[in-house]
């Protein structure tokens, strides 16, 4: 949300302060090249954001030797790595803890809901990366 806010600001700003600055502001020109800029940050954003790759690759990194075991990276840095995925789901009250499980509340059933109708919406399916199917 504070993303999309940011954006509509931005462009808002943008084309005031171009009006005010080039005398034949083409505004469809400028447009595009924002949108460009824009998705060029979503998608870097998106691929360093709570990336569990990423965060793996640096745990790596961080090692003497720069390499690791599967069965150490599973067994370790990838339960806290989940742990702190289902901690940020908690405190934005998509899931709770009910007993030794989770379970989603009707935030998280309604999000779900949308997130899924965004997909078929747009035809996302299987990536190779993420099982989308129903």
């Amino acid at each position: 949300m504070l993303l999309a806010i940011a954006a509509v600001l931005t462009h808002g700003l943008g084309v005031m302060f171009g009006t005010l600055v080039v005398p034949q502001f083409q505004y469809w020109n400028a447009a595009s090249i924002f949108g460009f800029f824009v998705m060029g940050y979503v998608f870097a954003f998106g691929a360093v954001y709570k990336s569990v790759s990423l965060d793996i690759l640096l745990g790596l990194l961080d090692r003497p030797e720069r390499k690791a075991p599967l069965s150490d990276i599973a067994e370790r840095q990838v339960p806290a790595l989940f742990q702190g995925r289902i901690g940020n789901l908690v405190e934005g009250g998509l899931v709770e803890p009910v007993d030794s499980r989770f379970a989603a509340t009707a935030a998280g059933r309604t999000m779900a809901d949308r997130v899924g109708q965004l997909r078929r919406a747009f035809g996302i399916g299987d990536t190779s990366l993420y099982d989308f199917s129903d």
